[in-house]
């Protein structure tokens, strides 16, 4: 166990900057275990890992029909966002809440 990381609380400034500077640093907090969510060209999405096998599903938001389940924070930047794949835009989404 490594301390100070369970159990303690990180306080972030209301104006900080939540968005992804790269594909890597996705893929680090979502193997993780991070909960994220964030907006693309006026939608909201959600991309999490939990459940059987503690898989990813990315979805947007109050659509379960538009659920994707993956094995990888990699093959999770597959998922389409309309017509944009997450991948090409994981630098550009609006990340309006994040874990870790």
């Amino acid at each position: 166990m490594m301390d100070g990381m369970i159990g303690e609380t990180i306080i972030v400034p209301p104006d900080a900057n939540l968005n992804f500077e790269s594909a890597s640093e996705f893929k680090k907090v979502l193997s993780w275990g991070a909960e994220i969510q964030f907006d693309w060209k006026g939608h909201s999405y959600g991309v999490i890992r939990y459940g059987t096998n503690n898989k990813i599903t990315a979805y947007e938001i109050y659509k379960p029909e538009t659920e994707k389940v993956y094995e990888t924070p990699d093959d999770a930047l597959e998922f389409m966002l309309g017509e944009d794949k997450l991948r090409d835009v994981i630098t550009k989404v609006e990340v309006t809440e994040r874990t870790l």
